[in-house]
């Protein structure tokens, strides 16, 4: 039945796509979280009242944030072509495009994660502070566990973003399921083939949501 409605689609084509989508997503969602937090935290604390107040500091990686966040990830990737080549030796498969993605998305990430510790109430802060903690048990004992919602919810958003991402990736040879819906279904005019593409897309989403709602759910206090 399969091989009627669908006569164009190769299974272990799209097994292989799904993959490298998973491969693209999961290892650049991995040093977003790391990178976007870190930023995230530099924004946080270098702004004014913070603990790390330094103006320059802030505006620097503020202006970094801003730079890298607002240019559209397809530009980003032709951009980028000279240091993913130095990087990765290719621009072609799917960890050539780990770069694009990865500068991409942290950027954006670093921004919920500042919005996230903003929140925070800084009478917590200051109770730590009065029972003598150091900076280091401030960020990681008060900032990031009273943040933990918060910061599961941004980086829920920006996985589901770079599933795009990868997509968009996918038309300048990174491969993929976004590769697998351009050349071998748009460009060959094989609906069925873009049609299972996307539902397989979909699928993923679907389930990163979940993911990220069940965790969400578990870590919040409230």
């Amino acid at each position: 039945m399969f091989s009627e409605l669908l006569p164009n689609v190769r299974w272990s084509q799209v097994w292989e796509a799904t993959l490298q989508t998973l491969y693209m997503t999961s290892v650049s969602v991995l040093f977003t979280l790391i990178f976007g937090i870190i930023l995230g935290l530099v924004l946080f604390l270098t702004d004014k009242g913070n603990l790390w107040e330094n103006k320059i500091v802030h505006a620097i990686t503020a202006a970094f944030v801003n730079v890298f966040r607002s240019i559209p990830f397809i530009i980003l990737i032709i951009l980028l072509i000279p240091f993913t080549k130095f990087l990765m030796g290719t621009m072609l498969g799917a960890k050539a495009a780990l770069p694009a993605l990865i500068i991409g998305a942290a950027p954006f990430y670093a921004r919920m994660v500042e919005i996230a510790l903003r929140e925070i109430d800084k009478g917590v802060i200051e109770a730590a502070q009065s029972m003598g903690a150091n900076q280091l048990q401030i960020i990681y004992k008060v900032l990031i566990p009273e943040s933990f919602p918060a910061l599961i919810s941004g980086i829920t958003v920006t996985a589901i973003a770079l599933v795009s991402f990868t997509a968009m990736a996918g038309f300048v040879g990174a491969g993929g399921l976004g590769d697998l819906a351009f050349l071998d279904g748009f460009q060959r005019s094989r609906t069925d083939v873009t049609f299972v593409a996307t539902i397989v897309i979909l699928l993923i989403v679907f389930i990163i949501q979940s993911i990220g709602d069940f965790f969400k759910h578990v870590t919040d206090k409230r």
